[in-house]
């Protein structure tokens, strides 16, 4: 990581564990972090933690965040309901590289129950190393947004 930011940080229950070991990752580089929860492995909503997560990144509170849910579909959709958001899901690090070099994604988002602690720290060197190419995928993403006004 180039820069040192505040990385926000969102879990349910089932990515609990992985987001803890994503705390690890980001104090051995130093990175400071925002939990927006949860806080144990107690059966919750991942769409509560998702909003929150997304609410904190579209106030500059924190950039960009990293997400973990089960399958890491439900907080990647809750995610993406929020215009500015670009929620990208990676299970490998190639999937990582291309959010980030394609899609210019602000979150992270990995499925708590299929990805190890190595893959994990793979995943999160991959998209914090990778910069946003912009030329036609700039075209691209300008065009993700819904305009309400059509």
């Amino acid at each position: 990581m180039k820069e040192k930011k505040t990385i926000g940080l969102a879990s349910d229950h089932a990515g609990f564990a992985l987001k803890q070991f994503v705390k690890k990752y980001l104090d051995e580089k130093g990175v400071s972090y925002k939990d927006y929860g949860t806080d144990s492995e107690e059966s919750c909503d991942y769409s509560d933690f998702g909003h929150a997560l997304a609410r904190g990144i579209e106030q500059g509170e924190v950039f960009p965040g990293i997400a973990i849910c089960g399958s890491g579909e439900g907080i990647a959709m809750t995610l993406n309901k929020h215009q500015s958001i670009r929620a990208g899901l990676a299970w490998m690090p190639e999937i990582a590289h291309l959010i980030r070099q394609h899609n210019d994604a602000n979150v992270l988002v990995m499925p708590g129950r299929f990805t190890d602690e190595e893959t994990a720290r793979k995943i999160m060197d991959e998209f914090f190393a990778t910069e946003f190419e912009g030329g036609r995928h700039q075209r691209r993403i300008e065009k993700i947004p819904v305009d309400f006004s059509e």
